[in-house]
């Protein structure tokens, strides 16, 4: 079954929290290890909503096994600048759902008048880094062993997508 890519309503946000929950009790992904309180969870949807920050799903059926998201900053010199934040649930991986979600969520972002993605990623997860890769994300930097789990270190990678202006400096 393909999945349906498409803003997160409401209606989602139980899926969502699941799909959330789900990628990160696997520990390897995310920086939480379980998803935060339903709750809370609702009321990031509801914030990304009323604030137009993108925010898509993918439903197969009726379950959601990805989410993809851009929170615009909120900080006046970077309100041109979003984080972005993804997953997709382990048993769907590698069916395209990450990059039609992020090409989705990247496309409405530059509609709402973003001009930069910025993101943090695992070294290890290499095929997330590829995705990013091809998207047109570029490294911009490392941070050495930000990440202990289980008794291992890991490195973030920074990355970032920039849409330039026309006529702005480069």
């Amino acid at each position: 079954m393909a999945a349906r890519i498409a803003p997160i309503t409401l209606d989602d946000v139980e899926g969502f929290h699941a799909a959330l929950d789900g990628v990160a009790r696997e520990r390897r992904f995310l920086a939480s290890f379980e998803a935060p309180p339903l709750d809370a969870a609702r009321a990031f949807v509801e914030a990304n909503l009323h604030e137009g920050n993108p925010q898509f799903v993918a439903h197969e059926g009726d379950r959601i096994v990805g989410w993809c998201d851009i929170k615009r900053s909120v900080r006046p010199v970077h309100t041109h600048c979003g984080v972005l934040g993804m997953g997709v649930v382990a048993d769907r991986r590698g069916a395209g759902i990450g990059r039609a979600l992020l090409r989705a969520t990247l496309a409405a972002a530059r509609a709402a008048g973003l001009r930069r993605v910025e993101l943090d990623v695992r070294a290890r997860n290499g095929s997330a880094i590829a995705l990013y890769e091809r998207m047109g994300f570029r490294h911009e930097g490392r941070k050495v062993a930000a990440y202990y789990v289980d008794g291992v270190f890991d490195d973030l990678l920074i990355m970032g997508l920039v849409w330039p202006e026309e006529g702005a400096a480069g």
